[in-house]
């Protein structure tokens, strides 16, 4: 498999830019893991599949999940496009490279276990902030427009919040400047856990059963079908930052 993995990365360096990589093709994984995984939550959603495991009666209409995925394009291309492109520059001075060997799975695991802690730290005093009733107002309330979240509305927010939260997620690596497979691999899995948490439904094989302290859907979902100043669990990935500040709430799991 490692071989596999460096062999497909050798392609990619031989045929690209760094910078072609660090800004278009980190937009491009994203928007194709992104989408990929969160378009089939909306198909379960509109034709009644596995109704069961959802965890609200309400579904959403059919315009408004298109009105979010038209947004989300518009936003992806007019804020995430640019941000990626203009950040290559310090990500660069702060050590990203591309060069092979790739770094060792230990170096790999490592990083992101950091990146999850500090995203987590960081992601939930921003959230808790856009709580406070004028950015909630004025800011963080085009999240909730969703009540009954989806997959793709994990990434459905006013472009400030875009980049104000979205600080949390980038400052890991900036600091530790990853090699690109890490950072990509810790883009992949924070897309993949934002979306789980905001699928809407809570499966047997859902994370949460699994993994301690980890939120998932049933966690964040609470905070969407509540009124903003009751809302409470603010956390990103796990849950401790909630249990610690006593925000956790009841999810009638």
């Amino acid at each position: 498999m490692a071989a596999f993995i460096e062999s497909g990365w050798e392609y990619l360096i031989t045929h690209f830019s760094e910078f072609q990589l660090a800004s278009v093709g980190t937009f491009l994984l994203h928007e194709s893991v992104f989408f990929l995984s969160g378009l089939p939550f909306m198909v379960l959603e509109r034709a009644g599949f596995l109704s069961k495991y959802k965890i609200q009666s309400k579904s959403n209409t059919f315009d408004a999940q298109g009105r979010c995925v038209l947004r989300l394009m518009f936003y992806h291309i007019c804020v995430n496009l640019p941000v990626m492109l203009a950040s290559y520059p310090v990500f660069k001075r702060m050590g990203l490279r591309t060069t092979l060997p790739l770094p060792p799975w230990d170096v790999v695991l490592t990083q992101i276990l950091f990146y999850f802690i500090l995203e987590d730290f960081l992601f939930y005093w921003g959230h808790r902030v856009l709580h406070t009733k004028w950015l909630y107002k004025h800011v963080h309330s085009v999240h909730h427009e969703y009540a009954t979240p989806f997959g793709l509305t994990s990434e459905y927010a006013h472009p400030a919040e875009i980049l104000f939260l979205g600080f949390a997620t980038i400052l890991g690596p900036a600091l530790t400047g990853p090699h690109l497979f890490t950072l990509w691999l810790w883009m992949v899995l924070r897309v993949l856990e934002t979306v789980e948490a905001h699928c809407g439904y809570q499966f047997p094989w859902s994370l949460s059963h699994y993994i301690p302290l980890y939120g998932g859907s049933h966690f964040h979902d609470y905070h969407h079908r509540v009124l903003y100043t009751k809302s409470g669990n603010y956390s990103s990935t796990f849950t401790y930052m909630d249990w610690l500040y006593g925000t956790d709430r009841a999810t009638g799991r």
